[in-house]
Order: structure tokens, then sequence, then C-alpha cells
């Protein structure tokens, strides 16, 4: 009987995993004393050039380079991850507020109700919500309004950014933000463990659901699908051991991220377009580390946000990471003044 309600879950899942092989998975790791670590892994079929930028408050800016588009001068600091130097993927404000970018197939941004709203690009959504709010319930009561319409330009050959979002704040306050058929859905929670691609959070927490019927300890999925990925992630994340200490914390949830991520150039006869983990970033929101691991890379680093000017005026700092392949431990020293980054709007 099992064995039958597995292999029937197993065929439904194989209509609903993107054939593509489209992945990235996120875990948030709750330590001892207030520690909380938002790991995420980027994974794509070819690499994606990922800089980092420190962005200081008081910055106008604006949401597309369409008329009557969604402007702002920003109220915090924060690090951004920008990838191809063109679009925001995720990153941490100088409150702890930490935004992640993962793709989820089947999302669509606008209907015909919301197509004439204010224009906002996909590559300035996360650093508007970054710039503009400290916490989770700020960043729902802002889309909840759902006053903009968001679209992006194509990359990599045409492909477009069908995306999901997790926020998490300091107090481990958390979201996830989806879009079906032009309409937002947010699912809010505390400490919402694991975020992959798809289905859509819902159906996701179902299938989370069955397997811990199962029991983790008895069987868990192995493929690099992202049910399997989510399950995995939950079940190693539900019990590994719970720290205060800022560096044990960073090597539990970087070996939770190793164990959902997808080797590097691995490939499967018949599907040409598996992807393969990039990178990997870590933002401890207790300390204000934001780090950043490349698979190619000889090790992991980090920015300390404490020790960013994040003042009005000041400097827009930038790391090359195609010029940092050796850096380890902290880079805020590595950190060089730049102009902004142009939005591929």
């Amino acid at each position: 009987m099992r064995i039958s309600v597995v292999s029937a879950l197993l065929a439904v899942l194989s209509l609903v995993v993107p054939k593509n092989g489209i992945a990235c998975s996120r875990v948030l790791y709750v330590g001892n004393d207030d520690l909380r670590i938002v790991g995420r892994s980027l994974d794509w079929k070819t690499p994606i050039p990922t800089n980092l930028y420190v962005y200081p408050k008081g910055m106008f800016k604006l949401g597309n380079d369409i008329p009557g588009a969604v402007h702002w001068v920003s109220k915090y600091g924060a690090v951004y991850a920008v990838g191809y130097d063109g679009g925001v993927t995720e990153g941490m404000n100088e409150k702890g507020l930490v935004i992640n970018g993962l793709f989820c197939k089947g999302t669509v941004y606008v209907n015909p109700e919301t197509a004439n709203r204010a224009p906002m690009s996909l590559a300035m959504f996360v650093a508007w919500l970054l710039d503009n709010n400290a916490t989770t319930d700020e960043v729902v009561d802002v889309l909840s309004k759902q006053d903009f319409t968001i679209s992006g330009a194509t990359f990599d050959g045409g492909t477009v950014s069908a995306l999901h979002w997790g926020v998490t704040d300091a107090t481990g306050k958390s979201a996830v933000i989806e879009f079906h058929d032009g309409n937002i859905n947010i699912y809010t929670g505390q400490d919402m463990p694991v975020l992959t691609n798809d289905p859509q959070y819902p159906a996701m927490q179902a299938i989370n659901d069955y397997w811990k019927g199962v029991g983790g300890r008895n069987m868990l999925p192995g493929t690099v699908k992202s049910p399997d990925r989510f399950v995995r992630a939950y079940y190693f994340d539900e019990n590994v051991e719970k720290t205060g200490d800022a560096d044990l914390g960073f090597s539990i949830v970087r070996s939770i991220l190793y164990n959902v991520s997808v080797p590097y150039h691995y490939t499967v006869d018949g599907e040409p377009n598996v992807s393969s983990t990039q990178w990997r970033s870590f933002a401890n929101i207790r300390d204000l580390r934001y780090y950043f691991d490349i698979v190619t890379n000889y090790g992991a680093f980090y920015i300390d946000l404490k020790k960013c000017d994040f003042s009005k005026g000041a400097s827009v700092m930038k790391l090359d990471t195609s010029k940092s392949t050796t850096l380890v431990g902290e880079i805020n020293n590595y950190l060089v003044p730049s102009a902004p980054f142009t939005p591929m709007y």
C-alpha cells in the first residue's frame, strides 16, 4: 500500500516539477540567542555573474525607465547581490531585513486589471523593498496594496524571470510573496524555514506534510527536483543542533545548503538544461553579516554591515566577485567606491 502511494505521489510530482531544471533553495536556520541565518543557493544552467554592492541611504531611485514608474528615496542602506550587474537578486539591509528571489514556474505578474499601474522592474523590485522597509510586516503592507505592475527584461537567451520571494526580518517574522494570474498572494508566519521553486507555496506545503508523515529517518527524497530539495532542507533544518555561536551557525546552515545544492556541471541525458548551483549566500540577521560562497572560489567571505557607511552621501561600494576568487573571511577592506549599477529594466 505504501509503495503504491509513493509511486502515485512521484507521478504527480513529475507533472508539477519544471522540465528545464530551474533550481534555487532557501533555508532559515534559527539558533539560540536570537541567531537567525538565511541561506540560499542560486542555481542556473549557465554562470550568472553576480557582484556585491553596498548602497547608502538617501539615494533617489527609479523602479523603471517607463513614465510614471515607482520612485523613491531610500530610507535604509543595504547590501545587494546584483546579477549581470543589472538586477538585484537578493540582499539584506541595515535593519536586518532579508529578501531572496527564487524562480517559480508559472508566475504571471500582470492581468488586465493591474496592467496600467505604476511600473516596477524586476531589476529594482528587491531594492525597492529593502530600501524602504525595516520589517516583514512593512513589506506585506506595501505589497498588499499592489499599486504597481511588475515587468522585467529577458536574459540568457530570452529567459523570463518568473520569481517568488522569501522575506525574513530581525524578529523572524517571514513571508512568501507569489504572483498568480497577475494577483499577489502573500503567506506569512514565524520563522518560515524553507522555500525552493515550484509548485507554489501551498502545494509545496502539502507535499512536505506527506513526507513528514513518512519520516526523514526512514526515507528522504533524493533528486534535485524542487519538492525533493524542499523536503530535505526542511527535515535537516528541523533536526540540526541549535547554537548561538555565529561561526558554528554559519557552518550548520552551509552544510544544509550543500545537501540541497546541485553539483557543479551536473548533467542528465535527455535534460540539457538542468541547473547547477552557481553560488550560495548566508545572511546572519542578528550579527548583520552577509556571506557569499561562489562554488568555483576557494572559500566563503562576508561583508560586515556594522562596518559599512550607510549614511546619506556616502559612496556606493562594490566587490567585483570575478576578481575575488581567493578571498576568505571579512572583506570590507576589499570594497571599492563605484558608480551605481545600471538596471536592466
